[in-house]
């Protein structure tokens, strides 16, 4: 469903630059381009996907300027272009923006939620949240997506065996007579649905499945930025092609 979109947070950037290389999983080379011209400018990469679609030879970029003396490199990667979009890549900001999406209760389970607290443990993982309503506990993992094809937000972008554990670790919080939920932060205004990226990781779409089957909540989120705010457009629906026979949620959204 569509509305009007609502602001999140500020999240600032301070130069435009051309993408020249990914030197490894958290750094890469970017020509800065303005306000100041920078050649071979190192810069801190915050995510761990592999964003090909973003992070190649000659794309846009946006970078913050950091100014941490313990540092190595004096920028942080904010966003690249899709299109005519700038799409966030800093998942720096998820638990945040995750925050914000629990405190407003956009999503129907989350009314009246009593507590709301940040990085608990459960089983053998780190889950992001754990929500308090009277005696109901609900569990929270939180996941990034910026991949999109032909209007289909997909996540992982690259096998994830950490994703596939925090999955099962939801089973079990559901299995042990608790919620859990999957919230997944869509980073494109062009996601008009979402599935899991079967292609890329059949273990993990095997185990998302399973999980939808066993009632894991599962809400893909969708986000845009644009000039420096990010904002929160809609919540979306999962895929139910031909091919992909996933039970599907209501989604509703509450304004």
């Amino acid at each position: 469903m569509k509305g009007e979109k609502r602001f999140v947070i500020d999240i600032p950037w301070d130069a435009e630059g051309i993408f020249v290389s990914r030197d490894n999983r958290f750094v890469g080379t970017v020509d800065i381009t303005g306000p100041v011209s920078l050649k071979g400018e190192k810069v801190h990469i915050h995510d761990p996907g592999r964003l090909k679609e973003i992070l190649y030879a000659g794309n846009s970029v946006l970078l913050r300027r950091v100014e941490n003396g313990k540092r190595k490199t004096r920028w942080d990667l904010i966003a690249g272009k899709v299109g005519d979009m700038w799409v966030l890549v800093n998942t720096a900001y998820h638990r945040k923006i995750a925050e914000w999406v629990l405190e407003k209760e956009l999503l129907l389970p989350l009314k009246n939620i009593d507590t709301i607290r940040p990085e608990q443990k459960y089983g053998n993982s780190r889950l992001d949240f754990l929500l308090g309503r009277g005696e109901e506990r609900i569990w929270v993992e939180v996941k990034g997506c910026t991949l999109v094809e032909n209007g289909v937000a997909l996540f992982p972008d690259a096998p994830t065996l950490r994703g596939k554990r925090h999955l099962e670790e939801l089973i079990k919080a559901v299995e042990d007579g608790d919620s859990s939920m999957l919230l997944i932060l869509v980073f494109r205004p062009d996601a008009g649905c979402f599935k899991p990226n079967r292609e890329t990781d059949p273990a993990f779409t095997k185990t998302f499945r399973h999980a939808v089957e066993n009632g894991v909540l599962v809400f893909p989120v969708v986000f845009s930025y644009e000039d420096g705010k990010l904002y929160y457009n809609s919540q979306i629906s999962l895929f139910n092609g031909p091919t992909d026979l996933l039970p599907l949620f209501e989604h509703r959204l509450i304004y």
